[in-house]
């Protein structure tokens, strides 16, 4: 059987794979590309591809018409809105993610942002960089901080995510207070949080981390109306979706003080243009989507998706298969 892999993927896992499947390996982020579903769909079908395996790629109906060799698609993320799970079933294909792969990863990060705005560690680098640290004593006069231990976090979503952020919080010797309606309360409490409406959340919390999936009902979650209710020495730090956050109020509320401070590393389109107002906002720090960008994310994705092909090819249940109705189609 052979296999096409367009994701990111760790060498030890494709030499894994080598040794059972012909496998083409062209990583995404080498090409600098994403492939046309109608043309992806024609190569599958003229290289008798039976495994795919993507992480920005878009898979929809017209590539599950073309390629009738196609037996399992591979998704290294959790999200699936790429692909046509619909299409996927009809044709008798398997649709498999990798839940997880980056939670640890953007946990990490979302505390390296809070940490970085509550201590003022970009201005403390750029001050040193700059040439102008002369006075011993001036990072104590004019970039006090402040710690996560003994304060607030408000965690907004309690999913995998979500619920790494409360744990480190936690452990830092922080309170923290969850928004989310979707998880029993119960749940919140067994690890040492508590269940929140977000009205409360916002008002108390010292720092607002956002946990959410995007979609139609998170759309300006955090709305200008949220973001007056925050407390001036709040912070706002989002790295789950664009969209979550009024990013007209945002930048308005950070000049005019009424936030101490806010990191983004998402936002409703990539890259940021160099003219959103959100560039020349005070107290702000913006980067390029990169909470799941580490080396551990593609280790972990790739085991998962090698571990996955392995049992399809052994004829075992797959693990994270989201459509199992595919088999009742492929048995037609």
């Amino acid at each position: 059987m052979r296999a096409l892999i367009l994701a990111p993927f760790s060498e030890q896992y494709l030499a894994r794979l080598r040794r059972q499947l012909d496998v083409r390996y062209e990583s995404w982020l080498d090409t600098r590309m994403l492939q046309d579903p109608e043309a992806l769909g024609a190569r599958l079908a003229r290289e008798d591809v039976g495994i795919l395996v993507v992480e920005a790629d878009f898979v929809f109906e017209e590539v599950f018409e073309s390629a009738p060799c196609l037996r399992l698609v591979g998704v290294c993320r959790n999200a699936l809105n790429q692909v046509d799970i619909g299409s996927a079933t009809e044709h008798g294909v398997a649709v498999t993610h990798a839940p997880g792969r980056n939670t640890n990863a953007v946990a990490e990060m979302t505390i390296g942002l809070m940490l970085a705005l509550a201590r003022r560690i970009p201005q403390a680098a750029a001050l040193v960089a700059g040439g102008n640290w002369r006075e011993p004593e001036l990072g104590y006069r004019s970039l006090r901080g402040r710690e996560i231990a003994a304060s607030t976090v408000g965690v907004v979503g309690f999913g995998q995510i979500g619920r790494e952020v409360a744990r480190k919080c936690l452990a830092l010797g922080a309170t923290v207070l969850v928004h989310d309606p979707y998880v029993p309360d119960r749940q919140v409490r067994q690890l040492g949080a508590t269940p929140v409406a977000l009205d409360e959340l916002v008002t108390a919390a010292d720092f607002v981390s956002l946990h959410v999936p995007e979609a139609d009902e998170t759309r300006r979650l955090i709305s200008a109306e949220a973001i007056g209710r925050m407390k001036a020495s709040s912070f706002l730090v989002n790295t789950s979706g664009g969209n979550v956050v009024d990013l007209e109020a945002l930048p308005e509320a950070l000049h005019a003080g009424r936030l101490a401070g806010a990191a983004l590393d998402v936002f409703p389109g990539h890259p940021l243009p160099a003219a959103s107002p959100l560039c020349t906002a005070p107290n702000i720090i913006l980067t390029p989507h990169i909470g799941g960008a580490t080396a551990e994310t593609v280790e972990r994705q790739s085991l998962m998706m090698t571990e996955e092909i392995e049992r399809l090819v052994a004829g075992r249940p797959l693990q994270y298969v989201v459509n199992p109705a595919y088999e009742q189609a492929r048995a037609r």
